[in-house]
């Protein structure tokens, strides 16, 4: 996959692609992300990609001009994707549908957006990581590619390694624990160090169902269960009663 990001701040990405798993993913050519400088195309006399808005109002805009050259610059954009606030908020089930493309583009804007014209005639999608406000696009764009990234096969080594991750069901996930088996008095369940899969598997289940009611009881309502889950979720309901 290839995933192309626009931004003002190109060096803001110079963490997020040389270390850990984003790092071992471009050298193991599983996936190519590649930064492009909007101020590159700032072709008038002061290099300016920024304006006022029309109407008046606080804060700036990127212009148009640079970001369409940028936009045409790119021989296969794929998905356009806008970091906004108006955007769709970016969940698990969002990620399982970018992951199919094979291209994508993501404009990070930046100040108090981007010129409209520029979203009418090359956006695809607007997203949002969520209800907050930040001071760019540029931490978006990354929460992006980095969930893009994880199921991309062999990126993680083990299917398992994402299959298991929380949002990945529509639940959160269950407790997990490590050696020693004891720690300052607190035991780690008996049911893992049993070597019984079946079991373990039946428990992990159960946390993860159970945690999920707690926590996020919204996920609850959204999930579509099986008839094994939907047992379970009735079990949890009944002891908690209790």
């Amino acid at each position: 996959m290839k995933i192309t990001i626009l931004t003002l701040f190109p060096d803001m990405y110079t963490g997020f692609l040389g270390e850990s798993i984003i790092k071992r993913a471009i050298a193991n050519e599983l996936i190519d992300i590649e930064i492009i400088n909007i101020r590159d195309y700032a072709f008038d006399k002061h290099r300016q990609v920024d304006d006022t808005p029309f109407g008046g109002g606080a804060g700036m805009l990127l212009k148009p001009e640079p970001l369409s050259r940028a936009l045409e610059d790119i021989k296969n954009r794929g998905k356009v994707i806008y970091t906004s606030p108006q955007g769709l908020t970016l969940n698990q089930n969002l990620v399982k549908d970018l992951v199919r493309e094979e291209q994508i583009t993501i404009i990070a804007g930046h100040y108090e957006g981007i010129d409209e014209r520029v979203i009418d005639k090359y956006v695809d999608m607007e997203i949002s990581i969520g209800d907050f406000v930040l001071t760019g696009g540029e931490l978006p764009s990354m929460v992006i590619a980095d969930a893009i990234a994880r199921l991309i096969p062999d990126v993680l080594g083990n299917a398992e390694s994402y299959t298991n991750d929380s949002f990945y069901d529509g639940l959160l996930d269950c407790p997990h624990y490590t050696r020693p088996a004891e720690y300052e008095g607190d035991k780690v369940p008996d049911i893992l160090l049993s070597g019984h899969h079946k079991n373990i598997e039946k428990w992990r289940k159960k946390e993860s169902i159970k945690r999920t009611l707690l926590r996020r009881p919204d996920l609850i309502e959204k999930k579509e269960f099986t008839k094994e889950e939907l047992k379970i979720l009735n079990e949890i309901r009944e002891e908690l009663k209790k």
